[in-house]
């Protein structure tokens, strides 16, 4: 009998294998929705792998029941991915002007009972630098829901791959490029892309620079919680990456993933 060649895919591309496959007893099928983003991204790695995209699920799945991966290992990178995709609520509530009034928010509460650490919002371009060996090997830009896709029911954004030769990408490439990762640990690190032609360049920055989230952002100490101590000391808050100019804002991080933030020009100017 002829060896049966083995083919990448999934098994209802070829229907006679289908036919012949079933699974074992107590097995249930999981079905997630995804973003054709998304999809790209997994159908990459199972390639990479040779498996179909149902097996590269089932390892993860047969991994964590192993114990190769753990609990704690999984749920952090699933909380840093949420972290960076979803948006961050603003401290306060806003009046018709959209400025913020002094009426907080319910899901930010904590921040008023004194929890999570205050940092620096920065005014720039979020993106992930992925590394390895202390190499940068892999650039993506955030990419946000149209207008349809919130109409769907799509809030949240993703990360889409920069262009080598977009034009659109040039300034984001070139922060990444001077931005030294030789000790950053392996991995994927958002971050946020700053320069003199990114966002404005609010902080009068000379040079282009990417900024990781999760190893170089400095806590603030002392930094007030109620409105009027936040309006007078975002009104002086000198900016930690460009001194002489203001900051942006802040944002708190809880230690469970939760983040808030508010923004000096979020207040009302004075009169």
């Amino acid at each position: 009998m002829e060896e049966e060649v083995k083919r990448r895919g999934r098994p209802r591309k070829d229907p006679e294998r289908l036919a012949r496959w079933t699974p074992p007893d107590g097995w249930s099928r999981l079905v997630a929705w995804v973003s054709p983003e998304e999809k790209k991204a997994l159908k990459r790695v199972a390639v990479d792998a040779g498996v179909s995209v149902a097996d590269l699920v089932r390892s993860l799945a047969s991994g964590l029941a192993a114990g190769a991966i753990t609990h704690e290992e999984l749920v952090g990178q699933v909380r840093r991915g949420r972290q960076v995709m979803e948006k961050i609520p603003t401290l306060f509530e806003r009046d018709g002007d959209f400025r913020v009034v002094d009426r907080p928010r319910a899901e930010c509460a904590w921040v008023f009972a004194g929890e999570g650490a205050p940092t620096e919002k920065l005014d720039g371009t979020n993106v992930r630098l992925t590394v390895r060996g202390g190499h940068l090997v892999r650039v993506e830009k955030r990419r946000n829901p149209s207008k349809a896709q919130k109409q769907q029911g799509i809030v949240d954004g993703w990360y889409v791959d920069t262009d080598e030769h977009g034009p659109e990408d040039r300034w984001i490439l070139a922060a990444a490029r001077n931005t030294d990762v030789a000790t950053w640990p392996d991995g994927e690190h958002a971050c946020e892309a700053l320069g003199p032609r990114i966002q404005g360049n609010p902080l009068g920055l000379d040079g282009y620079l990417c900024v990781p989230f999760d190893l170089e952002v400095p806590v603030y100490e002392a930094v007030p919680r109620s409105y009027e101590g936040l309006r007078e000391f975002l009104a002086e808050l000198e900016s930690r990456y460009a001194p002489g100019s203001l900051a942006e804002g802040i944002v708190f991080h809880h230690s469970d993933g939760r983040r808030a933030k508010i923004k000096r020009k979020d207040f009302p100017t004075a009169v």
